[in-house]
């Protein structure tokens, strides 16, 4: 069973510990591991479909419209992985379950668990940093292992360029509408469970969206996603 048992992060240190592959990990920059992704999964060839150079993606959330414009060029391999997650409707009823201000808002572990067990299985190859981690940069999380994003993405809140670029955090899109309801989605919660109060990640993997609508209901969602002309 592919599935991350314990995260434990506390600042500069982080525990990872993954049943499929009995790894710990110990220690890392806390940026890498506060913006980790849920899966410790193996890289799997797939064949993706190439992306427009440039496209837009239409966020509808519960606090508004946002707009990202992804662009190839900056991330080709994030940008094609981001492009056929959206598509298929991955992101669609997404909580916002990690809503940190002026460091970042992140979502893309999906509220059905065995649609996120199947797609957080599939990891793609690193890109090689191309954009600094300003405010309103789209980026896919990852773990500090090489070649781990999967499907959690986020917006960075703040200029994070000095504490992200050199851990290998890939922009692959900017926000270009919609900023002021990005900055409005619900952060009462604070940091992730067990560091602090918010939302276990692995839970909402193992649990799905009923967990997140009782214990922290005011989060805001993705109610669809969708690629715009």
């Amino acid at each position: 069973m592919n599935r991350i048992l314990t995260r434990i992060f506390s600042a500069p240190r982080f525990f990872e510990v993954c049943r499929s592959r009995n790894l710990v990990f110990v220690p890392f920059l806390v940026a890498a591991a506060i913006l980790s992704g849920l899966s410790c999964g193996r890289s799997k060839s797939t064949k993706m479909e190439a992306a427009p150079a440039q496209y837009r993606v239409l966020l509808q959330t519960t606090k508004g419209d946002i707009v990202l414009l992804v662009h190839r060029d900056w991330s080709p391999l994030g940008a094609d992985h981001f492009y056929e997650l959206t598509k298929m409707g991955f992101y669609n009823k997404n909580a916002f379950f990690r809503v940190l201000p002026g460091f970042v808002v992140q979502w893309g572990v999906n509220g059905d668990p065995d649609l996120n067990k199947r797609w957080n299985a599939i990891s793609i190859q690193d890109d090689p940093p191309k954009v600094p981690n300003k405010i309103g940069t789209v980026v896919f999380a990852k773990t500090a292992e090489p070649n781990s994003r999967t499907t959690q993405v986020f917006i960075n809140l703040g200029d994070n360029s000095a504490a992200l670029d050199a851990q290998g955090f890939t922009p692959f899109g900017e926000v270009i509408q919609g900023m002021d309801h990005v900055m409005q989605l619900y952060g009462g919660y604070g940091e992730g469970a067990p560091s602090g109060t918010g939302p276990n990640q692995a839970a909402i993997a193992d649990i799905g969206n009923p967990y997140l609508e009782e214990h922290f209901p005011k989060l805001d969602y993705v109610k669809k996603a969708s690629v715009i002309p």
